[in-house]
């Protein structure tokens, strides 16, 4: 008879050959030796080895990572763990590994040496056919517990529930069924003799009632009829109880011998129903995750957007696709690397890190993308990418053909407002001429200061204009107020000022910035009726200034508020009642936005609008 083989695995030669040449090879054991776990599962494949001893710690596949791996390819292969440090967390470890021993050194050679014949006794002996002992029980539990918390594989696992069953309660043979949409019982496992139809009618069989009642069903003394058609000496059933509704039955059956099942082997079948249960509503909410999973991936990598999100401590938690080639990252797990480490962008990172939600982010290749920042309480924040080329280029060709035909209108308006003048030059003219030369020049004037409107636009979106001063707010809005007094006196309006106290100074073009606080003036006025009441307030947030016009005008339709900012857009409730052409607001949103701040308006109809600017103070632009 051959030496038996064992293989020792040790990243420490010196405690492989301690354990081959003092514990072993004198012992009469083949010994192979291992110096990491890939080395040591290719040895298992090729040498087959009756035990194997391994150190837990090691580079690469850890000696606990080793073990479940031969416990999944080489189920019934011993596997003994030695551990520099000893404790209960890591005894556990070692045995939902798998593992059938542990030492801790340093280890005495003989009690290893007892562990190596314990182990390879066990694994040899046959499976007796009676009912086991306890600690074989107990064993027989441990090792089922283990597959159960191991990936959620029912069908592997609930073949070895059936068979635990068999086995520990010494029957001949034990059946799985599984409730059924329709009522009936599907086989899902048998082991032994059971047999029988794939499929049993709950109406008229034992394991049928069982899974009425939901109560364990335990017969003796012979002639029980089966599904299958055979009669049975004895038989236990037990419900799988899940958490709302039995979902199947675990039986066990002596046909041939006449011993009966006792209460031990009750408690047996009934805790392994259990498993059972356990492992059937984990695997089908496993499944049911998974498949969500599944889902929200496929959609995250196929929508045209590129998405990324952020856990609290700005470590990449995703990347799509689409994120991942916008944004050249080749790496293929980024999960849990910080955010800088991946993506270099500096007003990407900006805003994945800093306080501000929404921006333009220009790549080197040409591509302009909006980026919107979207806090997550309890997980962090997901930025959204979405390309915006070809809407900047659209906007672009726009606004060159804006101003080309503003600057090539100019010239005619100028001859028309020219020969106007020169009407009254050439000869007298009736009123009736007078009138309709004068609403001539009212058109013209309209007209040339529309054209100026859109070039100031375009100057503004182009970048131009952007030279800026740091100089206190209060004195611009101060000359703004008193300079519109007096038209709001005319029509019986009352203007409010209040400028709090200690306002910090802010970067500003004086000439845009006195652009925009005009036109929301220029509106409150013309928008609120004789008597009526304009406020102008301003004080600090944080670091910023904040700015509101309010009034008690005509206010505007909720359902035009969101495009009032837009370019030639005006309110249903002014249209052709109030002269405009609509530019007023989107000329001074862009001036704001150059500033570094935002606008917005908080209005109802009849009652009056706010309109709030926010302008970033020095100390802010500078940090």
């Amino acid at each position: 008879m051959s030496e038996p083989t064992l293989l020792v695995v040790d990243d420490a030669r010196e405690i492989r050959e301690f354990v081959a040449d003092v514990v072993l090879r004198p012992s009469g054991y083949r010994v192979l030796e291992a110096a990491d776990g890939a080395t040591a599962l290719e040895l298992v494949a090729q040498e087959h080895p009756q035990l194997v001893i391994s150190d837990i710690k090691m580079p690469g596949i850890t000696g606990l990572d080793m073990a479940r791996a031969i416990q999944h390819e080489w189920p019934g292969l011993p596997v003994i763990l030695i551990t520099a440090e000893g404790s209960e967390e890591i005894a556990q470890q070692a045995l939902r590994a798998g593992a059938v021993d542990y030492f801790i050194k340093p280890f005495d050679p003989d009690e290893l040496l007892q562990s190596v014949q314990r182990a390879r006794a066990r694994a040899a002996a046959p499976r007796p056919a009676a009912a086991p002992a306890h600690g074989s029980d107990l064993e027989t539990l441990l090792a089922l517990s283990r597959e159960a918390a191991s990936p959620l594989d029912a069908d592997r696992v609930l073949p070895r529930v059936v068979e635990a069953a068999v086995h520990l309660t010494g029957a001949e043979a034990g059946a799985l069924w599984v409730a059924e949409a329709g009522g009936d019982l599907a086989a899902r496992a048998a082991y032994g003799a059971a047999g029988g139809p794939e499929r049993l009618a709950a109406a008229d069989t034992l394991a049928g009632q069982v899974l009425r009642s939901g109560e364990a069903l335990q017969l003796a003394g012979g002639g029980h009829r089966l599904a299958s058609g055979a009669e049975a000496q004895a038989v236990l059933y037990a419900p799988l109880r899940g958490r709302e509704q039995v979902l199947g039955v675990l039986g066990v059956e002596n046909r041939q011998a006449a011993r009966a099942f006792d209460e031990r082997a009750l408690r047996l079948v009934r805790l392994l129903a259990d498993y059972a249960a356990i492992t059937l509503e984990s695997a089908q909410l496993y499944s049911t995750v998974e498949t969500e999973r599944t889902r929200l991936y496929t959609i995250l990598n196929e929508i045209e957007d590129g998405v990324i999100v952020l856990d609290a401590d700005s470590r990449l938690a995703l990347v799509n696709h689409p994120a991942r080639r916008t944004l050249g990252v080749e790496r293929v797990d980024v999960a849990g690397q910080l955010v800088a480490d991946v993506i270099n962008h500096p007003d990407l990172l900006a805003l994945a890190t800093g306080d501000r939600r929404v921006s333009e982010v220009a790549l080197a290749d040409g591509r302009t993308f909006s980026v919107r920042v979207t806090p997550l309480a309890a997980i962090g924040r997901v930025l959204i990418m979405h390309d915006v080329t070809h809407l900047k280029e659209l906007d672009r060709v726009k606004s060159e053909f804006v101003t080309t035909v503003s600057h090539d209108l100019r010239s005619p308006l100028t001859s028309m407002l020219g020969y106007l003048s020169l009407l009254e030059r050439v000869g007298p003219l009736n009123e009736r001429q007078q009138e309709f030369a004068q609403q001539l020049r009212t058109n013209v004037q309209a007209m040339t200061s529309l054209l100026s409107e859109l070039l100031d636009l375009g100057r503004i979106e182009a970048g131009l204009d952007a030279q800026k001063e740091i100089l206190p707010i209060s004195g611009l809005v101060h000359r703004l107020v008193e300079e519109k007094r007096p038209e709001a006196r005319e029509r019986g309006q009352v203007l409010h000022l209040r400028v709090a106290a200690g306002l910090p100074p802010v970067p500003m073009n004086v000439v845009r910035l006195r652009q925009a606080l005009l036109s929301l003036l220029d509106n409150a006025v013309r928008y609120t009726p004789e008597k009526g009441q304009i406020s102008v307030d301003v004080y600090t947030e944080g670091e910023f200034v904040v700015i509101t016009v309010t009034d008690s005008g005509v206010g505007i339709p909720p359902a035009d508020q969101p495009y009032i900012f837009d370019k030639f857009f005006r309110a249903a409730n002014v249209r052709g009642q109030y002269p405009g052409a609509g530019l007023g607001l989107s000329v001074a949103k862009s001036i704001v936005e150059q500033h570094g701040g935002r606008i917005w308006v908080d209005s109802s109809p009849g009652t009056g609008s706010t309109f709030s600017l926010m302008l970033p103070t020095a100390r802010a632009r500078s940090a």
